[in-house]
């Protein structure tokens, strides 16, 4: 079965070097390029790739918001999506995961590795860039064992604005959404992140995540508006 795939980045040599590298596939074929995600998302609704590969950053409307509202989307069977980060910092994986890519891949991606991420997206599988996937394992066994119940006391010393910035991050928002979503100054989120991070002697933001559902913060079904 041949996979149609395609590909959306803001800089033409990316998308010519994805382009490139799979060019002599014979079981893959690049329906288009583009550097719009607003193109791309008609793009998709219109001729229905298979799977998706974006970059981050694209025109218009940037590649983890096309992939939100792909969600919304009534399309069968729905598309796949690889992202194609330019940096894999904390902040980079936690949004791109939980917007709901399949797939997560680095600059340094080889022509293999990307031909593999494709078609493990076509058959509905996960595949994450090597350092990738070895940085979240190593995360995952540095984490401690503590039951939820021990995290409560830590929770609930929290303000309501902290609790807030929290779940809004553990949801796959990002630093200039969180603003956005609550009409507050990107460096005012930026605070709230470090003292989040100081008062409960977390690393990241994918630490904070993890505590956020594992203290049980998720559970709430509304948030309280409060002033900052």
């Amino acid at each position: 079965m041949t996979v149609d795939v395609l590909i959306c980045d803001e800089m033409p040599l990316v998308r010519d070097g994805i382009k490139a590298l799979l060019a002599d596939e014979e079981d893959i074929r690049v329906l288009d390029v583009t550097d719009s995600g607003i193109h791309a998302m008609m793009m998709i609704r219109t001729r229905r790739p298979d799977v998706v590969i974006t970059g981050v950053r694209l025109s218009g409307l940037s590649g983890l918001d096309m992939m939100r509202r792909l969600k919304d989307e009534i399309l069968e069977p729905p598309p796949r999506v690889i992202v194609f980060a330019m940096d894999d910092s904390d902040e980079t994986i936690t949004e791109v995961l939980h917007a709901g890519a399949c797939g997560l891949l680095v600059k340094d991606v080889s022509r293999g590795e990307l031909v593999a991420a494709v078609h493990a997206a076509a058959r509905g599988q996960v595949m994450l860039a090597p350092r990738i996937a070895e940085r979240l394992v190593h995360w995952f066994c540095r984490q401690d064992s503590q039951p939820e119940e021990l995290l409560q006391p830590a929770a609930e010393a929290l303000t309501p604005r902290e609790r807030q910035i929290l779940v809004l991050i553990a949801n796959g928002l990002s630093t200039e959404d969180v603003a956005e979503e609550l009409t507050i100054g990107l460096a005012t989120v930026r605070t709230h992140i470090y003292r989040l991070r100081h008062k409960l002697g977390l690393k990241d933001r994918a630490q904070l995540v993890s505590f956020a559902y594992r203290a049980g913060l998720m559970q709430l079904t509304s948030q309280t508006t409060v002033t900052p």
